[in-house]
């Protein structure tokens, strides 16, 4: 982050190579806005901190939907982290966030129990507009 200039190049030649960029924690440390717009990011990943403050009670989720619309400008996807209750999940769909992760769908597991679960076929089909 201390040359923009030659991490823009870097991450170009990455993309080129078929890398998907992802700009981590948006909305928080060196995630800024200028990087938004000089980075060819594939996705941008919500902070877990703007998620957890998606409950019934919070009548406007301004940053999410914000980062949502932001992310739709610059033709990139959105990841939220820290998914933990249906109610997030909901929100999440209702305001066009694509992609999650979380508590609610996984807690950490060992490495042989995640290559388990990445083999194991799907058995409960996945909604219409789910994750």
């Amino acid at each position: 982050m201390q040359n923009p200039d030659v991490a823009t190049a870097v991450l170009g030649q990455l993309r080129a190579l078929g890398v998907q960029l992802y700009l981590d924690d948006f909305g928080t440390g060196y995630s800024s806005l200028s990087y938004l717009h000089r980075f060819p990011v594939n996705a941008l990943k919500i902070d877990r901190s703007f998620i957890s403050t998606l409950t019934d009670d919070c009548e406007q989720p301004a940053i999410v939907e914000s980062i949502v619309g932001l992310a739709r400008s610059v033709g990139a996807n959105v990841i939220a982290e820290g998914i933990e209750t249906s109610e997030q999940l909901e929100r999440l769909q209702q305001l066009g966030c694509g992609f999650g992760q979380g508590f609610f769908f996984s807690r950490p597991v060992p490495p042989e129990k995640a290559e388990a679960l990445i083999l194991e076929p799907i058995l409960t089909p996945v909604p219409s507009g789910a994750f």
